[in-house]
């Protein structure tokens, strides 16, 4: 892409409302719209305007107004992209809209590439690769889970989380290169106790961050909730209830739901994706037996799982029922199940008691009269460890983030073994790089050979 060139486009959504913002972004993008604007105050020229002000007045092409707009200046390196920024405030008309734009594509600008506006504030310095990618996040956040998530990416939570480390890392990859230099010299500048530490702070910070992303991706994606048990125990009408609208077909016919039904809904400010699923139950029927597989697979790749059985049944099968909460706990040994008792309105106060003293932390509700449901969902959202939302602690969401911590990981990891085994410098020194490439590559720092030349000059006088 080409960066001293000006780009424009939309920058609120298509479509008529009340007002509408188009941005350029360039070397030239001020007296560009300068060429064209007119303002109510007579003689006022926008390239003689302060950074970060409002100004009111016309675009005209030739002697035509074809809209009054605000355009708001802000010069740079003091602005989104670290350029010469103009947003243009009109009238929401997709006509205005498009005469605008049509305008200036014909005056020295093109249409920015998806993206481009941020990616040229990245390539300015104004934020790091990680943070450029947390725009998008932010944009797309729907619950407020996803949307602090995003917020707390964009501040820079992950390249804080590295930053130090890293440049520590670098540090000690200058002194390896030392060592490199002076080989035949049998020194060492890199004290191996304080490399060690270092190592050991490294591999526990990579851990940590990589053990964050199911969560973190779940959290961003909605966290999935398979509704799991026998036929006819009100699986579809439990999602129904949560949903609150008739999202699944429910019938007195065991085996109705024959394919996986999913929706999502956000809970004090979580999204949680419920899943309803096939009833489990032995049958030969061909259709419903790929149902009941299918069923299994979403329970598997649930973060949590609800249990539903049939409170009614429970007097005549409680054996079967313990032998059923038994299986499900030892097939998913690591899921979260929440263990529901439907249908509970049938029941005496007695019979609840029972039903309650016999299966731990037991959940009683009615799907149909919609009983119950709003405590099944404060026991959702207390499943759910939001602590480190509430601590502002770094959680990685990006696939490509936790790619690369994996792989710093298991560089790093080779960097230790290369110690521990006294291995010759200039072979763990490799493994050093590819962390560093690694890291970097999460924060666009890509360049590892200049980083170490760098501290190289600047803490040490070769040559002196």
């Amino acid at each position: 892409m080409i960066q001293n060139d000006t780009i424009i486009a939309l920058a609120t959504p298509s479509g008529v409302g009340a007002i509408s913002v188009i941005r350029l972004s360039g070397d030239n993008a001020i007296a560009i719209v300068d060429a064209f604007f007119r303002s109510i105050k007579k003689g006022k020229s926008l390239k003689n305007q302060k950074t970060h002000t409002i100004h009111l007045g016309h675009i005209l092409d030739e002697e035509i107004i074809l809209d009054e707009v605000l355009v708001s200046i802000f010069k740079n390196p003091r602005s989104y992209t670290g350029e010469n920024v103009v947003e243009i405030s009109c009238h929401g008309s997709t006509f205005i809209q498009q005469e605008i734009i049509q305008l200036f594509l014909k005056n020295n600008c093109r249409m920015a590439d998806n993206g481009e506006f941020t990616m040229r504030a990245f390539l300015n310095g104004k934020m790091d690769l990680s943070q450029a990618e947390a725009v998008a996040d932010v944009i797309a956040s729907n619950s407020a889970a996803s949307h602090q998530m995003a917020i707390q990416q964009m501040r820079g939570g992950i390249t804080n989380e590295l930053k130090e480390l890293r440049g520590q890392l670098l540090d000690f990859a200058a002194l390896i290169e030392l060592e490199l230099d002076f080989s035949g010299e049998d020194v060492e500048f890199a004290d191996r106790t304080k490399f060690k530490e270092l190592v050991a702070k490294i591999t526990f910070v990579l851990k940590r961050l990589i053990d964050s992303f199911s969560f973190g991706n779940a959290m961003k994606n909605g966290i999935p909730v398979a509704i799991i048990g026998e036929p006819n125990v009100g699986k579809s009408t439990l999602l129904n209830a949560l949903l609150n609208e008739e999202k699944a077909i429910v019938s007195d016919i065991a085996g109705t739901t024959r394919d996986a039904i999913e929706d999502e809904i956000i809970i004090d400010g979580v999204a949680f994706r419920f899943i309803d699923t096939a009833g489990l139950r032995i049958t030969k029927d061909v259709i419903e037996n790929i149902g009941i597989k299918k069923a299994y697979e979403k329970a598997d790749n649930a973060q949590l799982i609800i249990l539903l059985i049939d409170a009614n049944k429970f007097s005549t099968a409680q054996d079967l029922f313990l032998t059923e909460i038994q299986t499900i706990k030892t097939r998913f040994p690591n899921k979260r199940l929440l263990v529901i008792a439907n249908k509970i309105d049938h029941l005496s106060l007695d019979q609840t008691t029972i039903l309650q003293s016999e299966i731990e932390n037991l959940i009683l509700i009615s799907a149909k009269n919609k009983t119950g449901i709003d405590a099944l969902k404060e026991e959702l959202t207390s499943l759910v460890n939001i602590g480190a939302l509430s601590n502002n602690e770094t959680i990685v969401t990006n696939s490509r983030h936790f790619e690369a911590l994996n792989n710093a990981l298991q560089a790093i990891t080779s960097v230790k073994q290369g110690i521990d085994l006294e291995i010759s410098t200039d072979l763990f020194s490799i493994d050093i790089r590819e962390c560093l490439r690694y890291l970097g590559a999460i924060t666009g720092d890509y360049d590892v050979d200049k980083d170490i030349l760098g501290h190289i000059f600047s803490n040490f006088c070769i040559g002196k």
